[in-house]
């Protein structure tokens, strides 16, 4: 046993043209960072598109904080007068349909009882 190498750790390395290798770190040349990662608006999740829109354009950090406090805010806030308002449309409907259904009751009653036929004659 004491005639084995030292242990060198082998880690898995991508090559400049996309190839994966075992490769020992100290043996490999040192790479130069390509420079700044660029990450396009239409990568970005939905929720950071703005945010990424308004740092891109100069807006500043609280801007963009704002739009992230009140973004989903401004959501919520909607759903609920979208739900508030299909909520009265519908007791509206069941309003009018209640009136439609006692006023069409009411005109067949009076109009057989009040009324004398041909045959009354």
């Amino acid at each position: 046993m004491e005639q084995l190498p030292a242990h060198r750790p082998l880690t898995v390395v991508q090559l400049p043209d996309g190839s994966h290798v075992y490769a020992d770190p100290a043996s490999l040349p040192v790479q130069q960072p390509a420079g700044p990662q660029v990450v396009h608006i239409h990568q970005a999740p939905p929720d950071r598109t703005v945010q990424r829109v308004a740092l891109g354009s100069g807006v500043g950090a609280g801007a963009v904080a704002a739009g992230v406090y009140f973004g989903p805010l401004l959501v919520g806030v909607l759903t609920a007068i979208a739900a508030n308002l299909a909520f009265l449309a519908f007791i509206a409907l069941v309003l009018g349909w209640a009136v439609v259904t006692v006023v069409r009751s009411v005109t067949t009653s009076t109009k057989t009882n009040g009324r004398t036929g041909r045959k009354g004659r």
